[in-house]
């Protein structure tokens, strides 16, 4: 279980600081249950996925895992530029203290990323979809409980997303996930529940269509507003 208790979060800007990205925000995911997180652009998705995978802190409160999670699948978050494919590849090996498996993590790298030669060029020269091969490849060759994926279904040409669609619904069968993605079609493909942020707070369905109906709702209303002021 992930559970969130009374989350604020915000950055600190060259200015000053930032207004709250999240305001008392409390949910807990249970073990099992994929979840679509739903809201407007800026209400905190990314921010929020960060937290829940643990590279980023709440301002204030806390977020406690019972489980191990992935980091957030994603273009290119986390890779260093100056290094290559393989030693990014070797990095993460090392840091989740799976050196010994590094012959059958690098297999399966070279046959799902199809990067070739690139794989041992400086990620820093790859493209936007070779990153997204290599990140989507290394979070697929880690055994987590909880995947995290911040619009990874939607990077990379149209053989690829067919792929990483495939893959996807492998990992769902020996994992749980959590996803962002502007296409409301991929997340009612892999997701069951949902979480709706919306002015800082997080509000948690069980049926990830409660989650999109109470959104669109939002929009409907906010739109009304815009006119009424013309």
């Amino acid at each position: 279980m992930i559970v969130a208790e009374n989350v604020f979060k915000r950055y600190r800007l060259d200015h000053g600081v930032g207004d709250w990205v999240l305001k008392d925000a409390n949910f807990k995911i249970p073990r099992g249950v994929n979840v679509g997180l739903v809201g407007k652009n800026g209400a905190g998705k990314s921010t929020l996925l960060r937290m829940i995978a643990g590279v980023d802190e709440p301002t204030r409160g806390s977020i406690t895992r019972d489980c191990s999670v992935s980091w957030p699948m994603g273009i290119g978050s986390g890779l260093q530029g100056s290094l290559t494919g393989r030693q990014n590849m070797r990095f993460v090996a090392r840091i989740y203290d799976r050196a010994d498996d590094m012959d059958e993590i690098a297999a399966f790298l070279e046959d799902f990323s199809e990067l070739g030669k690139a794989l041992d060029e400086p990620v820093k020269t790859y493209s936007t979809g070779m990153r997204a091969r290599l990140q989507f490849g290394l979070s697929l060759a880690f055994r987590f409980d909880v995947y995290i994926s911040d619009e990874m279904t939607a990077v990379g040409d149209k053989p690829f997303r067919q792929k990483a669609k495939a893959e996807f619904k492998k990992m769902v069968d020996r994992g749980s996930l959590i996803m962002v993605s502007h296409g409301e079609r991929t997340l009612k493909d892999f997701c069951e529940a949902g979480i709706l942020l919306h002015e800082g707070k997080a509000y948690w369905f069980d049926k990830l269509s409660d989650a999109l109906k109470e959104y669109h709702k939002g929009i409907g209303i906010a739109a009304k507003r815009r006119k009424a002021v013309r």
